[in-house]
Formats: C-alpha cells, structure tokens, sequence
C-alpha cells in the first residue's frame, strides 16, 4: 500500500476529537448524575423534616387570659364555660371552644371594633384544663380570687366562693350568679342567690357541686 501524505495527520487529528467528545459526554453524564442525587438528598430530606405541630384547641376548663393592648378593663382573665362560651366585657358571650388562640383573638377584636378604635387583641391559654375539666369546680367573674379547685363530694357553693374565691368583689352583682352543669340531659344553667345566702342565710340555692360545675358572678351595671 503506498503512503499517503497527510494521512497519518488525519487520523490522529479524528482520534483526538473523538478523545474530546467521549470526554464532554462523560463530564456531562456526571453532572446529571450529581443533579439527580442531589434532588434525591433534598426530597428525603423534605420528607423526613418533623411536620408542624398542631396548634392547640381551646376547650371547656380553660382559662384564657385576653389582652387588649391600652384597655387594661376589657383585658380580663376568663374560664371557658362547660358549653364552650366566654363572657366579655362590652362584647358579651362568645364561642371559644374548639378555635386555636389567634383565632379566637380574631373575633374578639371584630367584635370590639363596634365600640374600640382599631384594637389589638390577643388571646393565651394561660391554663389548659381540657383534659381534665370533669375533676374540677371553677370560680370566675367578679370574685376576689377566680379559682379553679379540685372537685371533692359534698361540697357547696358557698364552700367555694367563700371559702376558695375570697368572697364577691365590691363589683359584684351577687345575686344574678349562675351555676353552669353539664350533665346527661345536657347542658343546664342554675340560679344562685348568692347575696341571700350570704346577708340572709337563706339556704335554698346553695347546691351541692358535682363534678365539672362553674359559677359564674357578674359585675354591677353602672
């Protein structure tokens, strides 16, 4: 075979771009490689982050404190009532049971703009009773000590508001305190003479307690 000038040239000039080729698609198989395996670490990685945790519910028991900034008077501590209601000043009652706290905030401060300019509320569990709300007596309103005691057979009324929540506040409209019990017919709302057991001893609406019952004392009118 006779020599060909240049052809020796020629080959090795194709062999090494072949060289190059192989080399880039060999580089570029690599990248995807990595890119892949990187997508893969960060997808376990989002799979295996600890989901958010559930915010908290507001149930029966609960003692809430709301705070509505620059209103120290509409700012006041509160138990949730057997039939999931709290009693607000201005307002009046609203459902709390069953939202979380911001929620909560919410519609107070909806409610309060009626009669507050732009308010700024918020609401905290400062007590989750929940769990175990149908073991316990509960004292609220216009009391010198709200209280939440431990149910105990035989105990009355006065036994609690006197004896665990001081007595009715100089504001208290005594006479028009409510009893609230939750039983198998549902839920029932007593009257309680409080003053008449108090200055009278008249005897007649000082109940015995059962468990999960709260007493409720209003304010005065002014």
């Amino acid at each position: 075979m006779a020599y060909t000038p240049g052809l020796s040239t020629n080959l090795g000039l194709i062999m090494f771009m072949r060289f190059i080729l192989t080399l880039l698609l060999g580089l570029v198989l690599v990248g995807c490689d990595s890119s892949g395996g990187t997508a893969s670490a960060a997808a376990v990685a989002a799979a295996n982050a600890p989901a958010a945790p559930e915010q908290y519910q507001i149930g029966p028991g609960d003692q809430l404190q709301i705070s509505v900034w620059q209103h120290p008077d509409l700012s006041p501590s509160v138990t949730v009532l057997p039939d999931g209601e709290i009693s607000l000043p201005l307002i009046g009652e609203v459902k709390a049971s069953g939202l979380e706290e911001k929620q909560l905030a919410a519609i107070i401060r909806d409610k309060l703009a009626e009669y507050v300019r732009s308010p700024e509320v918020t609401v905290t569990v400062s007590n989750a009773e929940s769990a175990n709300f149908q073991q316990r007596i509960r004292v609220t309103g216009a009391v010198m000590r709200p209280a939440s005691v431990p149910f105990h057979k035989g105990m009355t009324v006065l036994d609690v508001v006197v004896g665990e929540a001081g007595g009715p506040s100089e504001f208290a409209s005594a006479n028009s305190t409510k009893l609230y019990r939750t039983g198998a017919g549902g839920a029932q709302v007593l009257e309680v003479r409080l003053d008449d057991i108090l200055k009278k001893g008249k005897m007649e609406t000082n109940y015995e307690l059962q468990p999960s019952d709260v007493i409720t004392v209003p304010e005065r009118l002014f």
